[in-house]
């Protein structure tokens, strides 16, 4: 198990962050975690990473006690924050001599030269860290997190504020990363959650509200999704009267989202509805659950 979280909260003053919140990560996974801001995330990574202590609850990682062994939690875990810590005036390389000499690296040129090629630097290396593009800071922040071989990495946003290029470079090297140590990344991305993560977690007002593969959060939300596009306007009210249709949502003036229950096609009501409302339909299709509307029907 490289991460074990049991009934851990956190109070601020009068505030609960956290709340009573458990759950365990095993070795070799990506795991996604996901939820509203202020909804407690980037707390629990600081919690367990050794930044900060909680106020109750036991937090292990690699067998060690964040709070009794913190010193070999930290050899084990790899940090990236939200808001990534560099050194702009240093060199990029000059950089990461500073955080080899940190974990006391052997041999640390030649982690050096493995990490930059790893993460993709080559071609900057040479360059201040103050002179970088967005994503290759956020490629020298990977660097540091990883130069002494962790066995976990928390990634606390580390897409934020990339273009789309650098969203997918910096997610391949996750994945690639993740072959072979446990991963632990928060994100607003569905669809960074749903390209590379083997487990998902969502926290809402504290509480851990879903815990479980992708797959089995789709199959968990009893219900299924069709898309119907009309040759006319129709009001929501005249779509909720279709039989066995439960949930309503509008893509544009002609286009909707009707959810059912699961065991239920309504394509066929559908039909009937629009021949009583002389409707034409020009497409209807069954939509796939996506993890953005699982997210907001667990957080709203």
């Amino acid at each position: 198990m490289s991460i074990e979280v049991k009934n851990v909260t956190k109070i601020y003053g009068e505030q609960r962050a956290l709340n009573e919140v458990s759950f365990s990560i095993n070795s070799g996974n990506i795991v996604g975690f996901l939820g509203p801001n202020g909804a407690g995330k980037s707390t629990m990574m600081k919690i367990i990473t050794c930044y900060l202590p909680q106020s109750e609850g036991s937090v292990k990682v690699c067998g060690f006690d964040v709070v009794d062994q913190p010193i070999e939690v930290k050899k084990r875990v790899g940090y990236l924050p939200e808001h990534n810590p560099l050194y702009p005036e240093m060199y990029v390389r000059e950089y990461l001599e500073f955080i080899a000499g940190i974990h006391k690296i052997p041999n640390k040129q030649k982690r050096i030269d493995e990490m930059i090629d790893l993460v993709g630097l080559t071609i900057e290396r040479k360059k201040k860290i103050g002179t970088l593009s967005k994503g290759y800071r956020q490629r020298v922040g990977l660097a540091q997190a990883m130069i002494h071989d962790p066995e976990v990495l928390i990634l606390d946003e580390p897409t934020t504020g990339l273009d789309p290029n650098q969203i997918v470079e910096i997610r391949n090297l996750i994945k690639s990363i993740g072959e072979n140590r446990t991963v632990m990344l928060s994100t607003h991305l569905m669809q960074e959650v749903e390209a590379i993560c083997d487990q998902v977690m969502i926290i809402n007002r504290g509480n851990i509200v879903a815990n479980d593969k992708a797959e089995n959060l789709r199959a968990f939300q009893n219900q299924q999704m069709i898309r119907v596009e009309f040759d006319k306007s129709v009001a929501p009210n005249m779509l909720k009267t279709i039989a066995g249709v439960t949930d309503v949502e509008r893509v544009n003036d002609k286009t909707w989202l009707l959810g059912s229950a699961s065991d239920k096609d309504v394509r066929q009501a559908v039909f009937a509805f629009a021949v009583e409302k002389e409707l034409s339909v020009l497409t209807i299709q069954k939509e796939e659950k996506r993890m953005e509307d699982i997210f907001k029907k667990l957080t709203s």
